[in-house]
């Protein structure tokens, strides 16, 4: 049976030689109750305003950094606790019995823990080493961390949220649609799509990290590997670089356009993570520029003229999609009683406004669809160009269903996902594929 990383050591050396109410429990903070790293939530709990602070007390060096990651403003009643070693505390707190932390950096904020937890204080581990504690030291029972956590490719793949690559299979629409399908192209776009997965990812982690003290208080973000404190900050640090190096290693052997394209992705991503989506409507036409972008790449890697009807089209449908996720939220908000989003520059009560425009932006796609099947841009691709007709009412019946499921609050954050997951949505895009097969 797996040891838990954390182990329960006393140092006195008969269970009766001290009354159990005068005995003391001490516990380290990090590695033992807190499942993170003190040091990386004051530099994370609010980067933008610790650069700020930083920027302006014109001390360059680790001690200015020091003083500033002291002052952080760290939610400490939202941090991950390991919940076995909490319950533990507790317990033991209820009985009367004092319970101290073990803290080596950032005194304050281990404070502000105990005071929070309702704990009696924190020492040193030199203090435990030297003496001079405020209790005795043959009645301490000690919760310590004894080797590191080690996450495992579930909880890598929950961060780089592997998942989420189904929306990279886009970089293959381009050669789908200009029926370019041969082995020359799908290995370019094979290897855009992992660049573009890579790329993402490193931006989910970044992303992730920015958003730790938002997410931790969302019902279902809150369960995210960095939030939930699956997977230590230090290591998501290190794995951004490497993420983002393999993308362009990538993106280099198909060509620098490529490599181009993936740059203004990257950069667009950054931008929305930093500022971009905290701004109302303005995130939606980022989100909907950035699955574009998608399709855009398709095109470069595999070397096809973009078709403006397919770009149009794309854009109405992203667009659509993206208010969908936002009325999603928003929804689960209203539904669950809480306020409004703190990292979004929306309100609940904008709900009808927002499914509105998701419905427009769903019926102009289909309108536009409908215009590029009646124009001459299909003969030259369709010998049974009026076959793709058949494809409208499932378009309409797919974006109606996708407003009805979140309308009744039965779709998950990302309408796309959800597209590859629920039953029909499937059926109906297998069918669309069947269909324009048919019609060529």
């Amino acid at each position: 049976m797996e040891q838990p990383a954390w182990q329960y050591v006393s140092s006195a050396p008969e269970p009766s030689a001290a009354p159990a109410a005068a005995r003391t429990l001490v516990i380290d903070l990090e590695g033992a109750l807190l499942r993170s790293e003190l040091l990386m939530e004051a530099l994370f709990s609010s980067p933008a305003r610790l650069l700020a602070r930083f920027g302006a007390g014109g001390r360059p060096g680790m001690a200015a950094l020091t003083d500033v990651l002291a002052q952080a403003e760290i939610d400490y009643a939202h941090l991950p606790y390991d919940p076995d070693v909490l319950n533990q505390a507790l317990a033991v707190r209820a009985r009367g019995a004092k319970v101290y932390l073990v803290a080596g950096r950032l005194p304050g904020h281990a404070a502000g823990i105990a005071a929070h937890l309702g704990f009696d204080g924190v020492v040193t581990p030199a203090d435990l080493a030297a003496g001079g504690l405020p209790f005795d030291r043959g009645t301490i029972d000690r919760i310590e961390n004894r080797r590191g956590r080690n996450p495992g490719l579930k909880t890598w793949a929950k961060a780089l949220r592997i998942y989420q690559y189904a929306k990279n299979t886009l970089v293959f629409v381009p050669a789908l649609t200009a029926h370019q399908m041969n082995w020359t192209t799908l290995g370019y776009a094979l290897l855009a799509f992992m660049a573009f997965s890579a790329c993402a990812s490193g931006a989910y982690l970044m992303n992730d990290l920015l958003d730790l003290a938002a997410d931790r208080q969302h019902p279902t973000k809150r369960h995210r590997a960095l939030a939930a404190g699956d997977l230590p900050i230090s290591s998501a640090l290190s794995a951004i670089p490497a993420l983002w190096l393999f993308a362009v290693a990538a993106s280099l052997f198909i060509s620098p356009l490529f490599l181009g394209v993936l740059g203004a992705y990257l950069a667009t991503t950054i931008a929305y993570s930093l500022v971009l989506k905290r701004k109302m409507l303005v995130d939606v036409v980022t989100l909907a520029g950035l699955y574009s972008l998608r399709i855009v790449a398709g095109a470069v890697g595999v070397g096809v003229v973009l078709s403006e009807w397919l770009l149009i089209f794309s854009l109405f449908v992203f667009t659509s999609l993206a208010l969908i996720k936002r009325f999603s939220e928003l929804s689960m908000r209203e539904s669950a009683g809480l306020a409004d989003p703190s990292n979004r520059d929306y309100r609940v009560t904008d709900l009808q406004i927002i499914a509105a425009m998701a419905a427009a932006s769903a019926m102009n796609a289909v309108t536009v669809f409908s215009l590029y099947v009646s124009s001459s841009a299909v003969t030259p691709l369709y010998s049974r160009p009026w076959l793709l007709w058949l494809m409208t009412p499932l378009l309409l019946y797919w974006f109606g269903r996708a407003l009805m499921m979140a309308h009744r609050r039965e779709m998950p954050d990302d309408p796309i996902i959800y597209a590859f997951r629920d039953g029909p949505s499937r059926t109906a895009v297998a069918a669309m594929i069947c269909i324009m097969l048919a019609a060529i």
